[in-house]
């Protein structure tokens, strides 16, 4: 991993090269000019440089060439606002339904015992909403240097059935926002609403930071999920800057390629691809359990 000025740099592209702060949203430069001089001193095998502002600055501040960055967020004032007046009958009922079956919300120390709970979760499906599920099987030393990121800046919650873990969020919190880096619960305890209970947490605990978002992914060209859109997600833009490092770079951003491929494609073809991917995993899944099953 590249480093510059102590910020990590991830480059991604085999022709065309584009550079970019790893740990965004959640950690966005300050101050880019000082930056961009002291990642063209690095000699970083590059062509292009791209940041953003932090989610909440919606209005460009740099002359660089832009574009916008869509983001899944829930603006909050109180809580109270949100459970009250914008969600409607259905998610508060299944937030209700939570609490009258027992699910019990707690904010998690970062330990072994969190970690354990967590590989509880992951490693119950190797599909998730029929997308594989990359954390499934992984060893305890893996998942716990992958949770242990952002130190300082990250919140766990865990939903509890009894002693069981049954899902968890991590946040973590930018100037403005919070991010749900990862929400999950168990397919297994799905009748007890348990990821709209952490949900509700989340939105009292970015409430209670005074924070202004609670962001939840991207808006993808599909628009968001019913869940999303049920507790009241919205589409929030983003300047994202595109610096070209040398002849190359200006060519890409000329051109248009420093958007990735999928982009360039029509809505329809992107949504017949995805449903086409989920299909295939339905079937990997499948012929795994059958074939541990003849085992």
């Amino acid at each position: 991993m590249n480093t510059v000025d102590q910020t990590e740099i991830s480059i991604n592209g085999r022709f065309f090269k584009t550079a970019k702060p790893k740990n965004e949203p959640y950690l966005c430069l300050p101050e880019p000019a000082d930056f961009i001089a002291k990642l063209q001193q690095t000699g970083i095998r590059a062509d292009l440089f791209t940041f953003m502002q932090e989610i909440g600055e919606t209005n460009p501040k740099y002359d660089y060439h832009s574009e916008p960055d869509r983001f899944a967020v829930l603006p909050i004032s109180t809580y109270e606002n949100w459970y009250e007046d914008k969600i409607g009958f259905r998610p508060r009922n299944k937030i209700r339904k939570a609490q009258k079956l027992g699910v019990k919300l707690r904010v998690m120390e970062f330990d072994d015992d969190c970690v354990r709970g967590i590989m509880g979760i992951y490693n119950e499906s190797p599909l998730i909403q029929q997308k594989p599920n990359w954390h499934y099987g992984k060893d305890f030393d893996t998942m716990k240097k992958m949770l242990g990121t952002f130190e300082g800046k990250s919140e766990f919650i865990g939903a509890f059935y009894g002693d069981e873990m049954i899902g968890f969020i991590k946040l973590v919190r930018g100037k403005q926002f919070a991010g749900l880096m990862h929400i999950i619960s168990k397919q297994a305890h799905r009748d007890k609403a348990p990821t709209n209970a952490l949900i509700a947490k989340a939105v009292e605990t970015c409430a209670q930071l005074k924070l202004a978002y609670l962001q939840y992914g991207v808006w993808s060209r599909r628009g968001l999920g019913d869940f999303k859109v049920s507790n009241c997600f919205e589409c929030l833009e983003v300047p994202r800057y595109y610096v070209p490092l040398n002849t190359k770079g200006r060519l890409m951003v000329k051109m248009g390629l420093h958007r990735q491929f999928r982009e360039h494609l029509p809505a329809s073809w992107w949504d017949s691809a995805v449903a086409l991917r989920d299909k295939w995993n339905i079937y990997r899944q499948r012929k795994m359990v059958s074939e541990t099953s003849v085992k």
